[in-house]
């Protein structure tokens, strides 16, 4: 089942997304079937409403046609959750060193990154979802997009053993980490970082929705790919993970709760940028990010943009 948010006439909306692309408001169809309409309230209700929020969920779907059912056209899509925290990985081998080449590193790998999954904690708040408008920064030249999968957690946790690892997740996104590279060179020499090559609004979006994880297995094997203006920038897929979703969890939640509705990011499949391939975003550049079984997040970006 895949799960979004979307603004339709002034409020946001949890939907559902059907075979033919229309999406089922979940709050509204419950109202009018005498469900329980208050777990769909957003998409946190949904999570904390657990198995029981899914299942009815599931059973509108299945219910007749009726006026919840709402044309993609007539909608915006948001995030699908704005995230309780955000922290984003770099588990792709390929993709960092072809970075360490781009940026001419000339070293290997460092050994922890093999030991320990590598993460940083980004800006929850600068998020943006499917269609939106990513706002050129005033101080970069050289922007780029990356193509991650993402999760979301289901239920809180500490000190989570690896083999229980996928019972926390509620389910998988895609995620664009938009980044400065020309900011993220210079300010990264100073071995902390990324700021502001990654922090900056609209530079985070997330969608078009949240595959729930029962319709991924675990280890998530998914194939992913980049188009910038209809042309295939580069992909791969999610299997190539050096570190999977569990064992990120088993490190993140060492004496650290974890909590429901955190969003955390793979890193980027290698070849799932420009700077992988030799190639920048320029202004008025349409991007598609496409994995399997979740959908395309579809986002263009501009100069001057508000």
């Amino acid at each position: 089942m895949r799960l979004g948010t979307v603004l339709f006439e002034g409020r946001e909306r949890v939907v559902a997304a059907l075979p033919d692309d229309r999406l089922l408001d979940l709050h509204l169809a419950a109202e009018t079937t005498g469900e329980d309409a208050a777990c769909f309230v957003d998409m946190l209700a949904v999570i904390h409403g657990g198995k029981n929020a899914l299942a009815i969920a599931r059973s509108l779907l299945k219910m007749p046609e009726n006026r919840a059912i709402l044309e993609p056209g007539e909608v915006t899509f948001c995030p699908p959750i704005l995230p309780v925290q955000y922290r984003d990985c770099l588990v792709f081998e390929e993709h960092l060193d072809n970075c360490f080449k781009a940026f001419g590193i000339d070293q290997p790998i460092p050994p922890v990154w093999y030991q320990q999954p590598i993460y940083y904690k980004g800006n929850r708040l600068s998020f943006i979802g499917h269609g939106g408008t990513v706002e050129w920064p005033s101080y970069a030249e050289f922007l780029d997009v990356e193509l991650e999968l993402a999760i979301v957690l289901g239920k809180k946790g500490k000190n989570i053993k690896a083999k229980d690892g996928v019972d926390y997740i509620f389910g998988y996104t895609i995620l664009n980490d938009v980044s400065a590279r020309d900011a993220q060179q210079v300010e990264m020499a100073g071995t902390l970082g990324p700021a502001k090559g990654k922090d900056f609004d609209t530079g985070n979006i997330l969608g078009p929705f949240i595959l729930t994880a029962d319709e991924v297995p675990h280890p998530a094997t998914l194939k992913m790919e980049l188009r910038v203006n209809g042309e295939r920038w580069g992909g791969g897929t999610s299997g190539a993970m050096q570190h999977d979703f569990a064992a990120i969890l088993a490190h993140i939640s060492q004496s650290e709760t974890l909590y429901p509705g955190e969003v955390i990011g793979s890193g980027t499949v290698g070849t799932g940028c420009g700077l992988e391939m030799g190639k920048r975003l320029a202004d008025g550049d349409e991007f598609e990010l496409e994995i399997e079984k979740i959908g395309t997040l579809k986002n263009r970006i501009q100069k001057g943009a508000v």
